[in-house]
């Protein structure tokens, strides 16, 4: 029946074979022969391999392989440069070899949900014309750095996880219109978030957020999902305040970050010789008050944003964003909206 298929595919110059839901086992050695093939659906069989033949389809840039029983992405697909779109949901994978992801250059959709997926290897940055990466319902712990990389994202969905966190490199795609990480453990989302200048969508519900990120309120947001997760509640309670002593390390810092932010030449010198140094003061913030430089967050406080009123949003809840202040000084000063975190 496979030769059949593949003479009259021959015959008649096709370019797309559909052979969905056929029960298939092995696919014959012949559909090498279909050197003009630009899509190929092979989704919901039984297949577990590729014949190395299929190297020959050098204008193939779309291949589903959906609901299979792969166990691994089949090597031959490092040879296929031409793909575009690579569907492999609903197998058996447990890991991504990066000898095949540097064989893909051209991807531009990459869909792997419903694996057993624990590690995206760092191999993932050479899918540089990559647009959508949908890893559903898989086992991930955590994403590469080398993800944000990516810059031609503009889709990501790693739905239903076990991440704990997501890098801040992420922000450095600026082209992102959806972002989904429901259903995952995520305590925080890391500053910076307005690098995501064109995001649209973001799903963050069903995970452990107590608030959101400082200049949340910023995005161009149109829709947001953040039910399910442990926000911070606007209830007042009277607090006792500390007396502030910084340390001398502390101090030091602030003191070489204002410096270095009024562009003087000798602390930009000396912090190029000294990379340690260089990677410490690179996680600082900037006090929401008197917006001067911080390397250790003094204060976390909140402030409470309405959707509608502030980011033009159709839902009117009240969401917790975060915001950071250098000390008690400035969390007394009148004239803010800004309110201590108690954990009670």
């Amino acid at each position: 029946m496979a030769n059949d298929l593949v003479i009259r595919a021959l015959k008649g110059n096709a370019k797309s074979v559909h052979l969905s839901s056929r029960n298939i086992r092995t696919l014959s050695k012949a559909f090498g022969k279909l050197t003009c093939l630009l899509a190929l659906h092979l989704n919901n069989n039984r297949l577990a391999s590729l014949p190395t033949e299929l190297q020959s389809l050098q204008q193939l840039t779309e291949l589903n392989l959906g609901n299979n029983v792969f166990e691994e992405i089949p090597p031959v697909l490092k040879h296929l440069s031409s793909l575009k779109k690579l569907y492999l949901f609903g197998n058996r994978l447990s890991t991504l070899h990066p000898e095949v992801l540097e064989g893909l250059p051209n991807l531009t959709v990459l869909n792997l949900n419903h694996n057993s997926i624990r590690l995206i290897p760092p191999a993932i940055q050479r899918l540089s014309n990559l647009e959508v990466i949908s890893l559903v319902g898989n086992q991930l712990e955590e994403i590469p750095a080398e993800l944000g990389l990516l810059r031609n994202l503009t889709e990501i969905n790693v739905a239903n996880n076990k991440l704990a966190e997501i890098p801040r490199q992420l922000y450095n795609l600026r082209r992102l219109r959806k972002v989904s990480l429901a259903r995952n453990s995520l305590t925080d989302l890391p500053e910076g978030i307005l690098g995501w200048e064109n995001l649209k969508i973001l799903d963050v519900a069903g995970n452990r957020l107590s608030m959101f990120p400082f200049e949340f309120q910023f995005l161009a947001l149109e829709e947001l999902f953040f039910e399910g997760n442990n926000l911070v509640k606007l209830e007042l309670f009277e607090s006792t305040q500390e007396k502030e002593v910084f340390s001398l390390k502390e101090l030091a810092a602030r003191l070489i970050l204002k410096e270095d932010l009024n562009k003087s030449s000798v602390v930009s010198r000396a912090l190029r010789f000294l990379p340690d140094l260089q990677t410490m003061l690179s996680r600082w913030g900037r006090c929401a008050v008197c917006f001067q430089p911080f390397h250790t967050t003094w204060l976390e406080c909140v402030q409470f944003i309405n959707l509608r009123k502030d980011m033009k949003m159709k839902n009117s809840q009240n969401i917790p964003v975060r915001v950071l202040l250098c000390s008690y000084s400035c969390f007394n000063k009148s004239g803010h909206s800004y309110y201590g975190v108690a954990r009670v």
